[in-house]
């Protein structure tokens, strides 16, 4: 009897230590399962959230490096700038997805002389996690107090404050123009589609009056 039980604790033990090895490319399965058809194009998206379209950038109060943010200037491109509001780098698998992709086409970003950063509920440290490990180069910006969401008008109104979720934003994307006026917006219904990347780029483009790529 006592080898039995013994071999059935090395079993479950064994069993443990497999599914634990697993654990990473199981939750990537399932990330992937999840975010497969969350891409959308930007005629899908929403005008209503977010600073109105011909207003001046209200500005925000986030975390970057260590150092309090309060405008866009300093990761402008030299024709403007894509604000993207996420949810969060640590639960959130779509957040996650759309960064990763977003991170694929920063370089068509750049090229188009378009900055690009993206603004989450997440703490710094777990901002900086994510960005090692998924080599992550965008600017993150930590609103960790929904002090940006509330001024841009796009803090999630279903939580309220003791709530888990409390301080989230509706995701997004706002296009800002160099002299800071918001020239167009991105909003989804709802949190598991996203504005695919090279559609975000043609919009904001387009909303930034730039020749399109030929």
């Amino acid at each position: 009897m006592q080898r039995l039980i013994v071999g059935v604790i090395a079993v479950l033990v064994l069993a443990a230590g497999i599914l634990y090895s697993l654990r990473a490319p199981l939750r990537q399965a399932v990330e992937s399962r999840l975010t497969a058809d969350m891409f959308v194009s930007a005629d899908q998206a929403l005008r209503s959230l977010g600073p109105a379209v011909g207003s001046r950038f209200p500005g925000l109060r986030a975390l970057h490096q260590g150092r309090e943010i309060t405008l866009l200037d300093g990761f402008a491109g030299a024709n403007g700038t894509v604000l993207v509001a996420s949810r969060s780098l640590v639960w959130c698998p779509y957040c996650m997805a759309e960064m990763r992709q977003l991170q694929e086409h920063r370089g068509a970003f750049d090229d188009a002389g378009i900055g690009l950063v993206t603004i989450t509920s997440d703490s710094p440290g777990e901002q900086a996690a994510f960005a090692r490990r998924h080599g992550i180069t965008i600017p993150l910006l930590a609103d960790v107090e929904a002090l940006s969401f509330k001024t841009l008008g796009i803090l999630h109104e279903d939580y309220r404050p003791g709530d888990e979720h409390y301080g989230i934003p509706h995701p997004g994307m706002i296009v800002v123009a160099p002299d800071g006026t918001v020239v167009g917006k991105l909003f989804l219904e709802g949190y598991r589609t996203r504005v695919a990347a090279p559609a975000a780029l043609a919009y904001a483009r387009d909303v930034l009056g730039l020749v399109p790529d030929r």
